[in-house]
């Protein structure tokens, strides 16, 4: 049962909500983001406020009015502040580089990996070793942020890889020399 969508959603000041049959369109500052609306969930906007309500009782029902909630809380804060992820490479010669609209990693392979970085997402390196990954959309945002980690996971004897800053790697202990 969905909890949290039988409380209104306060619009911010300068967002735009608008419904266009099975889809919400919210305006900001950040830009503009469209946000699905699953079946049998019905959106009204009044006072400055968003209701999420269901056409029945049904389970499903009831998760995807949370669901409904979730996804137009998270589009309305896409635009007003955004979304960002932070990624550490852990290496000795790991580092990532910016070339044009490409990230280029040297994670100790024999070739280096380049990644075109999509539309909507903007990546800052305050240091070689140190990733900025942000936009408005939240799925894109972690969605790339994964892409990148993919390319070397953090090993769990000696923790190289690229990690993410809030990621606690469990090291195993090595082989004992007797």
């Amino acid at each position: 049962m969905s909890r949290i969508a039988k409380k209104p959603l306060e619009i911010p000041e300068k967002v735009e909500v608008a419904v266009h049959g099975d889809q919400i369109e919210v305006k900001g500052p950040r830009g503009k983001l469209l946000s699905p609306v699953p079946v049998g969930i019905s959106i009204n906007i009044k006072d400055g406020d968003i209701l999420v309500d269901r056409e029945n009782d049904w389970p499903s029902r009831k998760a995807n009015q949370g669901l409904a909630f979730a996804l137009l809380r998270n589009a309305i804060t896409g635009v007003t502040t955004g979304f960002k992820k932070e990624l550490d490479i852990v290496g000795v010669g790991y580092k990532a580089v910016l070339s044009g609209k490409n990230l280029v990693l040297a994670l100790g392979y024999s070739h280096e990996i380049k990644y075109s970085i999509p539309e909507g997402i903007k990546i800052d390196l305050p240091q070689p070793t140190k990733m900025l990954i942000s936009g408005n959309d939240k799925q894109q945002v972690g969605q790339v942020a994964a892409e990148i980690r993919d390319f070397r996971k953090p090993e769990v004897y000696k923790g190289k890889g690229i990690k993410y800053v809030d990621e606690i790697i469990r090291k195993k202990v090595g082989k004992a020399g007797l």
